[in-house]
């Protein structure tokens, strides 16, 4: 596919002078492409409506986090390269001192494609949200444990006391569900990995289900028949109150987030990396 129309996207805290957008931009206009840079507002937010209707890449010059943020307003199936001007990223493919030779590669056609998997939650009002990492339930306030009910294709599979739960893709695997003793997911696989978060029982080990599977998340009473209160969040953002007798029904979205890749360093090559520190 021969690719015309490049949409940029800038962490303006990573590249704080603008010198990598200028260079990414400068690439692609000397071989004749259009390059369209992503417009933001005051806070620095992306002005989603400014998104292009009409692209055939989304480049991001940033982090994971930059990256995320862009495969979740797209809306739609782009290639997305990431530049990454972060620590050692897992979505982020490209290191700053290889942008010409990288962009080269695109437009020689010379790359391979990843699809990864993403989540739609849907409420009871029938708003829904997506995530490329992962759905959070967690507490409100005071420090105290939530209770929920967890079905399973409308069948109940555990009841939990814990300071939240973690509904996540094989690319979340490794962000906030490692950290809360979840398992690493190879991250073009298709399942869902549910972990709770602090949990007050001794047998709550994560769980991991089949991508086909439908999660319903019951939010139960509190003690003493307290009102529970808890947020929802869509990759860390995007957060939403919920209260006792409220679900949020996730399953498998559509919608997926196509990953350039170039070079042959493999998820595992960046996992012991990371393991090691470097």
């Amino acid at each position: 596919m021969s690719m015309k129309r490049f949409f940029v996207v800038t962490n303006d805290g990573k590249d704080r002078d603008g010198r990598v957008t200028e260079q990414v931009a400068r690439i692609l206009e000397s071989r004749g492409k259009t390059c369209i840079l992503c417009r933001k507002d005051k806070q620095k937010n992306i002005i989603a409506d400014s998104i292009p209707e009409e692209m055939d890449c989304a480049i991001v010059i940033g982090g994971d986090g930059t990256l995320i943020e862009v495969a979740r307003l797209l809306k739609k199936e782009i290639p997305i390269l990431g530049i990454n001007m972060g620590t050692l990223g897992y979505l982020t493919e490209v290191e700053v001192d290889r942008v010409e030779e990288a962009l080269n590669q695109i437009l020689d056609g010379n790359y391979m494609m990843e699809d990864r998997m993403m989540l739609d939650g849907r409420f009871d009002d029938g708003i829904q949200d997506v995530a490329l990492n992962d759905i959070v339930l967690s507490r409100k306030g005071a420090l105290r444990i939530i209770h929920f009910n967890l079905y399973v294709n409308g069948a109940l599979l555990n009841s939990y006391e814990a300071d939240g739960i973690i509904i996540s893709t094989p690319t979340g695997s490794t962000a906030y569900n490692l950290s809360a003793g979840g398992p690493i997911v190879e991250p073009t696989a298709a399942m869902i990995v549910v972990t709770p978060i602090c949990s007050h029982a001794l047998n709550t080990s994560s769980i991991v289900l089949s991508a086909e599977d439908e999660i319903r998340i019951e939010i139960g009473e509190g003690r003493h028949g307290r009102p529970e209160e808890v947020f929802i969040s869509f990759d860390g953002t995007n957060t939403r109150e919920l209260r006792t007798g409220h679900t949020i029904t996730i399953r498998r979205s559509e919608m997926i987030t196509k990953l350039m890749k170039l070079s042959e360093i493999s998820f595992l090559e960046i996992l012991r990396r990371k393991m090691k520190g470097n």
